[in-house]
């Protein structure tokens, strides 16, 4: 996938945020971070405005941008949602799908294990993207699609965060392995509940989650 300049930006802010360089009501120096990255503040603007619909800052008008605190509860609520949502996704998927996006998912599975192999979790997210947006698209029900791309972006830095847990990316390669099973047999409710399972965060994957947004504050 090719990346601009203003996506390679937002990630390493994402990335600076969650892990406590720049703390919750910190206002974020526009020409400072500019000449950081050495870019114009255009496409540092662009970041910005990515990082805003994630929910990471808020823009305020005449004063500047601020860093967002998240709270848990909004969180948990968020990838509440986020899981029915891709389990919607994945029980018209699996009556509608095409044999050319279950090559592309398996494709998409492929480069996926290369990364975790490689233990590369950010090139690990990027695939993983694929695979999710392949299962949108393939629900035939473009609004659904819609809502589903619209929130997966909201919840990208905190999914990305997820991979970084000892052992997640193994957990979510199995966890694909078996929702693409489900979806090449046809079984709308399995495939349903496979989804829901690999993006809900409850329990001790939520614990581990806020456990590790903590760790870099």
């Amino acid at each position: 996938m090719s990346r601009s300049r203003s996506d390679l930006i937002a990630e390493t802010l994402e990335d600076e945020i969650l892990r406590g360089r720049f703390a919750p009501g910190t206002r974020l120096d526009e020409t400072k971070l500019a000449e950081e990255h050495g870019v114009s503040r255009t496409p540092l603007r662009e970041a910005f405005q990515k990082l805003a619909a994630a929910g990471l800052i808020e823009q305020q008008p005449r004063r500047g941008v601020f860093v967002r605190e998240v709270g848990a509860v909004e969180l948990l609520e968020m990838f509440e949602v986020m899981a029915e949502i891709e389990a919607a996704c994945g029980r018209l998927a699996a009556q509608r799908i095409t044999d050319a996006a279950l090559a592309d998912l398996d494709a998409a599975n492929a480069r996926c294990r290369a990364a975790m192999e490689a233990g590369e979790s950010d090139a690990y997210y990027r695939e993983n993207e694929v695979f999710h947006h392949l299962i949108y698209t393939q629900s035939g029900n473009r609004f659904l699609a819609g809502e589903a791309a619209r929130l997966h972006r909201r919840l990208k830095p905190f999914r990305r965060t997820q991979l970084h847990l000892r052992g997640r990316m193994a957990q979510s390669m199995a966890e694909h392995l078996e929702i693409v099973a489900a979806l090449r047999a046809g079984e709308a409710d399995r495939a349903a509940s496979l989804l829901r399972a690999h993006i809900a965060v409850q329990g001790e994957k939520f614990h581990h989650l806020m456990a590790g947004l903590r760790a870099a504050e």
